[in-house]
């Protein structure tokens, strides 16, 4: 099983120098009572407490009621347009339906986006610009209203609005990570593994057939259990990619895992399909060709988290032609493999997989040359029986149980065999 594994320890020794996301109620009633709103000052988060949307394919206005005035930003992406309004923290206290696409727009999603900032990003059916974008004091005393009218422009104008706007960050490169987490303590010789919560801030993932719950929230408390469960074991040091409910793009989980000296990466999800008696784990691993068109068609729903916040399309940087990195690649590949098959075998007759279980496709956040990466998909949030076992306390107890001995036992055949 470790054949592969072997091969690739003796070569990566050879070269280490290439091998590492308010309680709702609780806020309304403080601002609907002055005596109890914060100041503009305040450090607590703002809350947009009421949304509306009016408007038909030509003209479309938006309205959001916040606690006190919200400072804001817009800009424009294309491929596909898109508007995105940056706000500062703020909770978003209004029932979903009260903000369901409609008129200009064919899908509006809103969230936080790290402790000090929020997102709105609306996806339009056609090119549009804000003619209207302002805040006003609410006639009750109620604190702001944020109001953006919407009207159609056509594809030239559009191009021109990307174009000219200014950005402080327009690029992943310009991001910053010199506060990126990273396991307490560790030691030398310790076999660190990066556990990534999938989703997260605006980008919500899956929502359960039965209970609505979110798929961030479902992979957050995995990712808790996992890296709680692995820390126990002597010798490894795990750790979140996202400790709380924050949005990260998908090359800054890769990031994360890389300099952080990563020896493994588990990126953690519960999706959803249109086949609602589908059930079980899978397990993902990286490759050009997917396995599958459930594979392909999961890699292309999980590759667009980064559009879904509001992110630029940013070309990828054309790559040195290095036969090491190749290689490099190919032998992280192999670790991956094995790492999957160590999976899928702690999970033989303990817990319940998909027909052929191990899959491959194209999955950004597998894309690190240097560290083995695997996607654990636990379940299916579209099936009612997956759920509830999603939402069991002692079910994802047991899972962490059971990878935890598959990872014990990769980095024991790694180790022996040289990596």
């Amino acid at each position: 099983m470790f054949k592969r594994a072997r091969i690739a320890a003796q070569s990566a020794t050879r070269r280490s120098t290439l091998a590492r996301r308010v309680q709702t109620a609780v806020l309304i009633a403080c601002c609907l009572l002055p005596g109890l709103a914060g100041s503009s000052e305040t450090k607590d988060p703002l809350l947009a407490y009421g949304a509306r949307i009016i408007g038909d394919d030509a003209r479309t206005r938006i309205v959001i009621d916040f606690d006190r005035e919200p400072r804001f930003s817009v800009h424009y992406i294309a491929n596909p347009e898109r508007i995105i309004v940056d706000l500062p923290a703020t909770a978003f206290g209004f029932p979903a339906k009260d903000l369901a696409a409609r008129g200009l727009f064919k899908d509006i999603r809103y969230g936080k986006m790290d402790e000090e900032s929020a997102r709105i990003v609306l996806t339009t059916a056609a090119p549009v610009k804000l003619a209207l974008a302002k805040v006003q004091a609410d006639e009750a005393g109620r604190g702001h209203r944020l109001v953006l009218d919407a009207e159609v422009i056509d594809k030239q104008a559009f191009a021109e609005l990307v174009k000219t706007q200014s950005w402080d960050d327009r690029t992943e490169a310009a991001q910053t990570t010199s506060a990126i987490p990273a396991p307490e303590k560790t030691a030398p010789g310790d076999f660190v593994i990066a556990v990534d919560a999938g989703h997260g801030g605006i980008d919500t993932g899956a929502i359960g057939v039965d209970t609505k719950t979110e798929e961030k929230q479902v992979t957050l408390a995995f990712a808790r259990a996992l890296a709680d469960r692995l820390n126990k074991e002597p010798g490894i040091k795990a750790f979140l990619t996202r400790s709380d409910d924050e949005f990260l793009s998908l090359s800054q989980r890769v990031l994360i895992a890389r300099q952080n000296h990563a020896g493994l990466f588990i990126s953690l999800h519960a999706d959803t399909l249109k086949q609602k008696d589908i059930r079980g784990a899978t397990v993902y691993t990286i490759s050009d060709r997917a396995s599958d068109k459930l594979a392909a068609d999961l890699a292309e729903r999980e590759n667009l988290s980064d559009q879904i916040a509001g992110k630029e399309t940013v070309a990828e940087p054309p790559e040195v032609a290095d036969i090491l990195l190749d290689l490099t690649r190919r032998e992280t590949q192999a670790f991956s493999i094995s790492l999957a098959e160590s999976v899928l075998n702690s999970f033989k007759d303990q817990i319940g997989t998909i027909n052929n279980p191990h899959r491959h496709a194209g999955f950004r956040v597998l894309q690190a040359p240097d560290v083995p990466s695997i996607l654990l998909e636990l379940g299916f949030l579209s099936n009612a029986e997956d759920e509830k076992l999603l939402l069991d306390e002692t079910w994802r107890t047991r899972i962490a149980d059971l990878v935890t001995e598959a990872v014990k036992r990769y980095r024991t055949g790694v180790v022996a065999n040289g990596g």
